[in-house]
């Protein structure tokens, strides 16, 4: 049967709107949408309106192809951005993208303020380009990943109201891994992700990083943000059980591949500046097929 078929998305303009979300989804987060495949066909269309909204808002603020300023940048997140919140709140929309995801908000129910958290994070990229503390940056990393997880939740499924801080944690942990993977990327766009006071106990300045020279020291700062990924994906782990057992499998493969970044990162040794870690399709498939078979067995004791 049809994913959106066997979600009972059956109108046309609707249908259209959940194949965009996931086209982009498939073409932008290839892990993500691997993940997605292990999810029974109905809830994977609600998955793909979630990545679609935040592709889309990603787009307005990182394209650097774009010949925006920051301030057109920003005046173009607003607009859209507002735009979707009231159709979140009218209940429907006339946008490619932000069609799927009203409908989606309505049939589970998922508070609105999780969408205008992601919004104010992604208006901090176009404003703030580093983080003093950890603290200041768990701001920006909960609108622009936590809260991800925790929009996720009720269309997965919960049997207890503790996965909504697992999901918080491991949605922190994935984009702590990016941060590290991304260092490279993120100089630029003139951004600094890792926070300032971490960077400087391990003797990293930011010119430091600016010179793209791996050192002692940035090896340090490097390894001491690893851990808190792993300890991160540690504490969301008991989390997972907490999901519907359809869901499990692929949440459990997200957080393999997700934060398996960090081990990738270990694997060039930390070379962040001349290569960009990523995982290996070997990889991919040792987590995906015993993945897969889970997830067919959960669906079978349906």
């Amino acid at each position: 049967m049809n994913e959106l078929t066997a979600a009972g998305i059956l109108d046309p303009q609707l249908r259209a709107s959940y194949t965009e979300c996931k086209r982009l989804n498939s073409l932008h987060g290839k892990t993500y949408y691997l993940a997605t495949l292990l999810l029974p066909k109905a809830k994977r269309p609600h998955v793909h309106a979630l990545y679609g909204f935040a592709r889309y808002a990603d787009e307005i603020v990182d394209d650097l192809a774009s010949t925006l300023s920051i301030s057109e940048k920003s005046a173009l997140l607003k607009v859209w951005g507002e735009g979707v919140l009231n159709d979140i709140r009218l209940g429907e929309s006339d946008d490619p993208v932000g069609r799927a995801l009203v409908d989606t908000v309505k049939r589970f129910a998922i508070p609105i303020e999780y969408f205008e958290a992601f919004l104010h994070s992604m208006a901090m990229d176009l404003s703030i380009t580093h983080y003093q503390t950890y603290d200041d940056l768990l701001e920006y990393v909960y609108g622009s990943a936590a809260v991800i997880g925790l929009q996720m939740v009720p269309i997965l499924g919960a049997t207890d109201p503790a996965a909504y801080e697992a999901a918080k944690k491991l949605g922190t942990a994935f984009q702590l891994a990016n941060f590290i993977r991304d260092v490279n990327e993120d100089l630029d766009r003139g951004r600094i992700y890792l926070p300032q006071a971490e960077l400087a106990a391990a003797g990293v300045t930011p010119e430091m990083l600016a010179a793209r020279k791996l050192t002692p020291e940035i090896k340090t700062a490097l390894q001491f943000q690893i851990e808190r990924v792993r300890s991160l994906q540690k504490e969301a782990a008991q989390g997972i059980s907490l999901l519907d057992p359809t869901s499990q499998p692929c949440i459990m493969a997200a957080s393999e591949l997700y934060c398996g970044i960090v081990d990738e990162v270990e694997k060039i040794d930390f070379e962040v500046f001349k290569h960009r870690a990523k995982t290996s399709n070997m990889r991919r498939i040792r987590v995906a097929l015993p993945a897969y078979i889970h997830a067919l067995r959960a669906r079978l004791k349906r």
